[in-house]
């Protein structure tokens, strides 16, 4: 019987092909990047290599935002393009919260075979960030939580929450204002701190008869 002889190519004896040279090089800058990543340091506006699921995208961190210690607001980015959009799906996301602990290191570009790029793909329609939007909440006893929100920074709401404190504090109140993620789901119940001066809305909202709490302080 004759028997056919079939040889793959990566079995053959002898040099490697150039494409194929360039994968296995590819694949080792991978796992050295991966077994030995390069720290990032909070505040230094580098970008940042985060999980996605099962892959590692390119993180670009939001300047003034990107301190943590426990979460920052990034943007993800198309592993080539930096500052690009990554697909057409992108436009909607725009800046999400990231908690550091999703956070590989600083990005490099040995990551990129492990993007959904590499893998011919688009961002999936839910990454597992939430927008990055801030607000502070303030309890009042025997009242309402009262929400102020959205903020653009988390730095701005941990400001207005400070000076608030300060100003409770001054008047002898028994409030507390804590800066917090905004709940996209409870948008109606929301002051806008940009509409209207927040000591004012503080000094209307204290005062106030009390009224029952909230059944749920989201």
């Amino acid at each position: 019987m004759k028997r056919r002889l079939f040889r793959r190519r990566a079995n053959a004896p002898g040099t490697l092909a150039p494409e194929d040279q360039a994968v296995v090089e590819a694949v080792c800058s991978m796992l050295a990047a991966l077994k030995h990543p390069t720290p990032w340091t909070p505040g230094s506006s580098q970008d940042v290599a985060v999980r996605v699921g099962p892959f590692i995208e390119r993180g670009h961190p939001r300047p003034g935002d990107d301190r943590g210690p426990e979460a920052i607001a990034l943007a993800l980015q198309h592993p080539d393009v930096p500052h690009a959009r990554y697909g057409d799906r992108d436009t909607r996301k725009g800046w999400l919260r990231c908690e550091t602990s999703l956070i590989l290191g600083t990005w490099q570009p040995a990551y990129r075979i492990l993007t959904h790029a590499a893998a011919g793909l688009d961002l999936p329609t839910d990454v597992g960030l939430p927008p990055a939007h801030y607000a502070v909440h303030i309890t009042r006893p025997g009242r309402p939580l009262l929400r102020i929100g959205p903020y653009i920074q988390c730095h701005h709401a941990d400001h207005d929450a400070d000076r608030l404190n300060q100003q409770v504090q001054n008047t002898g109140g028994a409030s507390t204002a804590t800066a917090a993620p905004f709940d996209f789901d409870a948008i109606d119940t929301y002051q806008d701190p940009h509409c209207q001066d927040i000591d004012d809305l503080i000094a209307q909202q204290l005062p106030a008869t009390p009224s029952a709490p909230e059944e749920s302080n989201r």
